[in-house]
């Protein structure tokens, strides 16, 4: 214990102290060292014979310290000193030692052999350097390490990797109060049963033994270039066991920076997907976007934000950001900003204009003069009202926001002749059983009405899944329920989704739209659907925790089933017909969908725009009951106000969305369009 306390003394004194203290320490170690030197080359324990020789070791401090402050030896932080500082070392002692030898040989002191020169060097050269590594393993807590005390506040952890991210992440480990790093696994066989940074390297064979042997509590993936594939891989093997698994960021994360602590994070939900990403075709990202002026409407969402970022590194001459959120204007304006000035600053070029536009999709005029007086050539319209359950008790703003809003952007769009108008659609949108899909398609119907008619603008629309990370997304509610101990609430034990990463999604959104040629209705490959039930049990299992069940009535974290929303689906598609067309990129289709007559949509959009008004919401789901032919509600009517006004009317009973389909056929006829 005394020695705890003789470390934290020391740790805790001011800088000049430490470095007083250290200089001293060498004036007399180098001292030391030349008292040493003569003693061995000599054979004997040497003294002085006169006082020129004295003065050969007075000279010592005041030709070594002023040469080691020059080379920085006491900036160095000891308990953090690496290769880098030894060399240092190396280099300040030879140029001492040679200095001290100069002297020597100047001054003509008779009976000093010169071969005192080179042992001096080599003794020296042992002490400082000696020295210090000596004091990094006092300070870091090698020593207080090995004597009896409690440490169990530190995390035994498991390094996977044992490549340069590895022993990066167990150095840092090592000095940590959180995390004890106890070995390597790797699945290079030559490096099984070496030692890497002091610790061994065993096999993947092996790693069940070592959980249960050196209580590992946490395993972390240190393995940034690994294929998702293969840390998903990794990730299911490690399932079983009852740790926590973390892991590092992917190699483009922390290129150019040494690896800390703060870089670990919990596994992410795409490498639980363990599709790679396909490589983007550059000249389909640049088409739309590169010394063109584009705009994002809904800049601040989820997907709209996601594409400004996208965007702003394909060098638009401008980009402007539509929002109506100020807030979400403010971010991602101040996040693209930093952006470009890091663009700037590497390329040395000007990166195109940022423009924050605060307004809303439906204000016509306000749009209009945008596009018009910024000579717009192409538009992504994320602006959407998109969360489900919300949508459903609000349906009246939501069909506003949705579809007058794509159609008031449309049309102004066509007037100021903008380019390409790429609408952000969903799978919801594909037999809807919700407002927000049911809106979607209709947004798609106008833009497929639109293009059939003679248009200045290129309409088309990409429909896709989920994405990860975005507002209202399972995988961080059902992190933040782990955490808070549970349960984890899934709406049905048979609901599954198609699962897709931000970037990768606003990247083939993109693409696609440089592919239109006037009324697309394009879809992506989002890969294999994801059980939700089974997301959940990984998640938690990967957590080190069990699913509490009748398996396991010993879990730590039982899943709840609420029961499907007001209209909710237990599976989602991208398309209602089956008649897919490839494209040039393997994950984007063009699909063939059937499409409505533009004067009998204008007919449609009149009457529905009389409902909303009216707030009359039997009237508007009538409407869209009529237009979009494969919409199929269920539940009933959620909105509040029009249920606070039939209570009012005493009317007690409740009218079914399903009594409405049945109710109300769809009497309207479409036709083919590609």
């Amino acid at each position: 214990m005394k020695i705890d306390k003789v470390t934290e003394k020391f740790v805790n004194l001011p800088r000049f102290y430490k470095q007083a203290l250290i200089a001293s320490t060498d004036s007399v170690l180098l001292i030391g060292a030349v008292w040493l030197a003569f003693s061995l080359r000599l054979g004997e324990f040497y003294q002085p014979a006169n006082n020129l020789v004295i003065g050969l070791f007075a000279v010592i401090p005041l030709l070594a310290i002023p040469i080691f402050i020059r080379f920085g030896l006491y900036r160095a932080i000891i308990r953090y000193i690496g290769f880098r500082a030894l060399w240092a070392v190396l280099q300040a002692v030879t140029l001492y030692a040679m200095s001290w030898g100069l002297f020597v040989l100047l001054a003509k002191i008779e009976g000093i052999p010169r071969s005192v020169i080179i042992i001096n060097w080599l003794i020296s050269v042992l002490l400082i350097g000696g020295t210090r590594m000596i004091a990094r393993w006092w300070l870091s807590g090698v020593l207080t390490d090995s004597l009896p005390k409690n440490t169990s506040s530190r995390k035994k952890v498991l390094v996977y990797g044992a490549g340069s991210a590895g022993v990066q992440l167990a150095t840092a480990l090592s000095y940590s109060n959180e995390y004890k790093p106890m070995a390597f696994v790797d699945d290079k066989s030559e490096l099984h049963n070496t030692h890497v940074n002091s610790l061994k390297v065993h096999p993947f064979a092996k790693i069940d033994n070592l959980i249960e042997k050196l209580k590992i509590e946490e395993v972390l993936l240190a393995i940034p270039t690994a294929s998702r594939r293969r840390r998903n891989h990794i990730i299911h093997l490690l399932e079983k066991y009852p740790v926590h698994v973390r892991t590092l960021p992917g190699m483009a994360e922390i290129a150019g920076g040494q690896v800390k602590i703060e870089d670990i994070k919990e596994v992410e939900i795409e490498d639980l997907l363990g599709r790679d990403p396909v490589v983007p075709f550059t000249e389909l990202l640049d088409m739309n976007i590169k010394d063109k002026v584009v705009m994002v409407t809904g800049a601040g969402g989820s997907i709209g934000s996601e594409l400004c970022k996208q965007i702003i590194t394909q060098k638009p001459q401008r980009l402007i950001l539509y929002e109506q959120n100020e807030y979400a204007l403010y971010n991602i304006d101040s996040e693209l900003n930093c952006i470009s000035k890091e663009m700037t600053t590497t390329s040395l070029e000007k990166n195109g204009e940022i423009i924050p536009v605060l307004a809303s999709v439906l204000d016509k005029h306000r749009f209009e003069q945008i596009c018009k007086i910024f000579s717009v050539d192409t538009i992504y319209h994320a602006a959407a009202y998109k969360h489900v359950p919300l949508v459903e008790k609000n349906p009246i703003d939501a069909i506003r926001n949705n579809i007058f809003g794509t159609l008031t952007a449309a049309h102004a769009a066509n007037e100021a002749k903008v380019e390409t108008f790429v609408l952000i659609s969903t799978d919801k949108a594909v037999r809807p059983t919700n407002i927000m899909g049911a809106s979607k398609r209709f947004a798609e119907l106008i833009l497929q009405g639109l293009a059939e008619r003679e248009s200045h603008t290129k309409f088309c629309m990409v429909r896709f899944g989920n994405v990860l990370g975005s507002s209202g997304s399972v995988v961080p509610l059902f992190r933040k329920q782990i955490q808070d101990g549970g349960p984890v609430t899934i709406t049905h034990p048979d609901i599954i989704r198609y699962f897709m990463t931000i970037p990768e999604a606003a990247q083939l959104v993109i693409q696609a739209g440089a592919m239109a040629v006037g009324g697309d209705v394009f879809v992506l490959d989002m890969g294999e659907p994801v059980k939700i039930t089974e997301l959940a049990t990984k998640m938690v299992r990967l957590s080190g925790l069990e699913v509490k069940d009748e398996e396991h009535p010993n879990g730590d974290i039982e899943l709840e089933f609420t029961g499907l929303r007001p209209g909710e689906k237990l599976y989602e598609e991208l398309l209602i017909g089956n008649n897919p067309i490839g494209t040039q990129h393997a994950r984007i289709f063009r699909a063939t969908e059937d499409s409505l007559d533009w004067d009998d949509l204008q007919s449609y959009l009149s009457l529905l725009n009389k409902s909303i008004d009216a707030a009359d919401c039997e009237a508007v789901l009538t409407l869209l009951l009529n237009v979009i032919s494969d919409y199929n509600p269920t539940g009933t009517i959620e909105d509040f106000i029009w249920k606070e006004k039939r209570l009012r009317k005493d009317m007690d009973h409740v009218v079914s969305l399903k009594d409405f389909r049945d109710s109300h056929p769809p009497p309207h006829s479409t036709k083919s369009s590609a």
